[in-house]
């Protein structure tokens, strides 16, 4: 799918890390985007750094009515064709730990916002791009983050990993799904990336992270995230996938 002046872009989580990347990078390109993150400063002041044809939308992904109501504000500002969505948390817990056993409520809450507020944003605008004209044989593109954690979760990670392999899980059949609607679902799989999930680690800790990654040693910037997303948009055979973004890391127990 093509990038034109009337596309809108939705994207999660889209003040910091690889959401605010994204944006970027789908700004850049000529899209008008929808900056949807929690409320405060952040979401603002980032948005106007873009400058115009930005727009931030303070949302819990959550909240079926926040979501639907900034699906509809980017409808107004011309076609919502392209969704990513890169809102999440990464609580970590082992499930019987020195503290005692991982509270259901933490569990409750990393899925809720990773996997449920992920298929809510999904839902919603798949509705909306349903109602689009086709261009180029298709209405749009929703791009979803899972994590190789999906696929190698480490001690302590038991929230997220779950979280994270139930979008991967969701991918195929949203995809089919909503083909008939001629949308397209692809999941991306990241690695360890410079995001803010990871910016307080002590510099012997990113340094351990960095080591693993067969090539390239280092963390993933957010724009090779953004580089990606951009290119399943444009892609049309791309769908029903989750692509791991990783440098041929598999991640070790601990």
């Amino acid at each position: 799918m093509r990038i034109t002046q009337d596309t809108v872009v939705l994207i999660t989580g889209g003040a910091s890390g690889l959401g605010a990347a994204t944006a970027t990078r789908f700004h850049e390109d000529g899209a008008a985007v929808i900056v949807l993150d929690l409320p405060g400063a952040a979401g603002e002041t980032f948005a106007a750094s873009l400058g115009e044809r930005a727009t931030f939308v303070p949302a819990d992904v959550r909240d079926e009515d926040q979501v639907r109501a900034a699906v509809e504000r980017a409808a107004g500002l011309g076609e919502l064709r392209v969704a990513v969505t890169c809102a999440g948390v990464a609580t970590p817990g082992r499930l019987l730990g020195r503290a005692g056993v991982l509270p259901l409520e933490d569990l409750r809450r990393v899925i809720d916002i990773n996997l449920v507020g992920t298929a809510n944003v999904l839902r919603l605008a798949a509705q909306a791009m349903a109602g689009l004209e086709p261009v180029d044989g298709e209405r749009g593109v929703v791009v979803m983050t899972s994590s190789v954690a999906a696929f190698d979760g480490q001690v302590g990670q038991a929230a997220y990993a779950a979280s994270k392999g139930g979008v991967a899980a969701l991918t195929l059949p949203a995809a089919r799904d909503l083909a008939q609607h001629l949308i397209r679902v692809v999941s991306i799989a990241p690695g360890t990336f410079a995001t803010p999930l990871l910016a307080g680690l002590p510099s012997d800790a990113m340094a351990a992270l960095e080591a693993q990654t067969p090539h390239p040693a280092r963390l993933g910037r957010p724009e090779e995230y953004a580089a990606l997303a951009a290119h399943v948009v444009e892609n049309p055979m791309l769908n029903g996938e989750t692509i791991r973004l990783d440098g041929a890391l598999r991640m070790p127990p601990r």
